[in-house]
């Protein structure tokens, strides 16, 4: 393989890895708070990029324009998931919430094949972002470059708001321990609230950039980044910011990578991210940047 080929992979899997970092990003904020896994996160993305194909498509709006009243809607959404299916469910048993997410996931699904039927539709890429870059012998999309700054740019806003503010500030401690952060006065449905919307929002972003990558929509999109964005979370330490980034980009480099090195084995490409769940849940289960957990009895 020549240098020329080995940076064009490594670009490649830099800009996968940080789709699937923005993914897992949403997975772990909502795990560290709750100790819930939301499945209908990956549809969330699916939502956010049908927000935007409407938008462009079936309104006009300029690209920019729609993307931002996707990223906003999948906001109102995710905290609508929450407040109808989760909140309900808070003192249940953890499987009845499990459940519940299952179904919402389904359900969203489901409704989508309904309204935007199950066809696959085209989505507008603007010409800026699809301008072919000539760096001697390495070919590059604007794209390339767009995803991973918008994934930097996203996370250290996200990572200010967690760590700079009284809502990050509060997310922290009800992810330590809910009931005395309660008794502490603080509005722990509206925080969890908030932590579901800004996950989704996150997940909307991810869903309109996959969408410019590989440029088409249909309703089970979601499906296959969002189950490989979990075991991203979960190999870099679901619950932390930094080990969802972590994770997300480590898959990435390994899907493309291996398929680089090995061409024969690119229709197995997708088993590689459950091979890595599988050892990591049997060498280190907590992941890279996990914290082991105990509860008191």
């Amino acid at each position: 393989m020549s240098l020329d080929m080995f940076l064009q992979h490594c670009f490649n899997a830099l800009t996968l890895g940080s789709l699937y970092a923005l993914i897992a990003i949403g997975y772990t904020m909502v795990y560290g708070i709750l100790r819930l896994i939301n499945f209908a996160h990956g549809d969330i993305l699916m939502l956010g990029a049908y927000f935007v194909f409407f938008g462009t498509f079936a309104f006009g709006w300029p690209w920019g324009v729609a993307a931002v009243v996707a990223v906003l809607g999948a906001s109102v959404l995710g905290i609508l998931v929450e407040r109808i299916a989760y909140r309900p469910l808070r003192d249940a048993p953890r499987i009845s919430a499990l459940i519940s997410a299952i179904a919402v996931s389904f359900f969203i699904e489901s409704l989508a094949v309904v309204i935007f039927t199950g066809q696959p539709r085209p989505v507008l890429q603007p010409e800026w972002l699809v301008s072919e870059w000539q760096l001697g012998g390495i070919r590059i999309l604007p794209l390339t470059a767009f995803v991973p700054v918008m994934t930097i740019v996203l996370v250290g806003i996200l990572l200010y708001v967690v760590y700079r503010t009284k809502p990050g500030l509060a997310m922290r401690a009800i992810s330590k321990d809910i009931e005395t952060t309660r008794l502490l006065g603080v509005r722990v449905d509206n925080i969890i609230a908030l932590t579901f919307g800004i996950g989704s929002a996150l997940a909307a972003a991810s869903g309109i950039m996959w969408a410019l990558r590989y440029p088409q929509v249909h309703p089970y999109m979601g499906i296959m980044p969002g189950l490989k964005a979990f075991i991203a979370a979960v190999f870099g330490g679901i619950g932390s910011i930094q080990g969802a980034v972590i994770g997300g980009v480590a898959l990435g480099f390994v899907e493309i990578m291996t398929v680089a090195f090995m061409p024969e084995l690119s229709g197995y490409r997708d088993a590689f991210a459950f091979v890595l769940l599988v050892l990591v849940l049997l060498f280190k289960p907590t992941g890279l940047l996990g914290e082991r957990m105990e509860e008191k009895i």
